[in-house]
């Protein structure tokens, strides 16, 4: 027993540590992932951020970031991140992934949204997807100028939007591109590429937390994307994988990339491996050597034609 919980095991409809657990009744405890951190108009490493609500109905909301250095003259790329946490866990306000954000701005000097997606297992899939395509949407909106956000309509570049995320957030971001891929909705916007860091897809196998927040659906395109007939139809020009040596989902995300080579989808798709590294290090240890190598290549990647 997780010596951080008041709970017997008899309690206990089930857990998935460190990130939660579920007792009996529904109530969800979350161990992890929980605490946050304020956006800051004072700039940090040469960046602005701030908070808004997209959705007053659901609490959908945004973190946005700035350069400080951003004109009017040049537009940026546009970055839609989507964190992880098995779906089920943290928040673009965290302690983690707040700093992450910080960095990752001022390193490839983008424009960023960082989506507050509802959380599972209070809200089943698809919510997570459909929430942030929710988002992605409302920032859509700007491309003609005109949208309610003043960041995004005099610095943003809707001609280089890209997705990415972590681990769940991977996931997500892959979904993201598969649905620009198939609407007629972005007339005005591309999808230049995404960026899938340590990502959690499934491979054909049951995987316990997946069938939990999902269930008996491990064929399920969401998780599955060998399962996707409209692979090829990928909405984006390039795809980057990051997968780390040790990370137990090191195999989903060369097999992702395996997947999706075969696929007839016609972009560039580069995997990059950090030797030796576990799930996301880069968060919990942000300042390590390969850290600063995978901030560099993610930033690059956004930066290249």
């Amino acid at each position: 027993m997780d010596s951080s919980s008041s709970s017997s095991k008899s309690e206990i409809e089930f857990e998935c540590l460190p990130m939660f657990r579920v007792l009996k009744g529904g109530v969800v405890e979350r161990i992890a992932g929980t605490e946050t951190i304020p956006p800051s108009d004072v700039p940090q490493n040469g960046v602005v951020s701030k908070d808004l609500v997209i959705s007053p109905e659901t609490g959908v909301s945004a973190r946005l970031y700035l350069p400080t250095a951003a004109s009017p003259d040049r537009n940026l790329p546009l970055l839609l991140y989507i964190h992880g946490g098995g779906f089920c866990i943290e928040s673009p306000f965290s302690p983690l992934y707040h700093p992450h954000l910080v960095s990752l701005v001022s390193k490839a000097n983008v424009v960023a949204v960082s989506v507050h997606y509802r959380l599972c297992p209070e809200n089943p899939i698809p919510v997570p997807y459909d929430d942030t395509w929710q988002v992605f949407l409302w920032a859509a909106a700007h491309s003609s100028g005109q949208g309610p956000e003043p960041w995004l309509n005099h610095h943003a570049d809707f001609g280089r939007v890209f997705f990415a995320g972590d681990s769940a957030g991977a996931n997500i971001a892959h979904n993201m591109a598969m649905r620009a891929g198939s609407t007629t909705q972005l007339s005005d916007v591309t999808i230049s590429g995404i960026v899938l860091v340590h990502p959690y897809f499934g491979k054909n196998e049951p995987d316990r937390l997946w069938d939990y927040i999902c269930p008996s659906e491990v064929h399920n395109p969401l998780f599955n994307p060998a399962a996707d007939t409209n692979l090829s139809n990928l909405g984006c020009g390039k795809v980057l994988i990051f997968v780390g040596g040790k990370d137990f989902l090191k195999n989903r995300g060369l097999w992702y990339y395996e997947t999706l080579k075969k696929s007839g989808w016609g972009g560039a798709v580069e995997m990059v491996e950090s030797e030796g590294e576990e799930h996301v290090f880069h968060l919990f240890n942000p300042d390590c050597e390969k850290a600063g190598d995978l901030l560099q290549k993610f930033a690059s990647f956004m930066n290249l034609d």
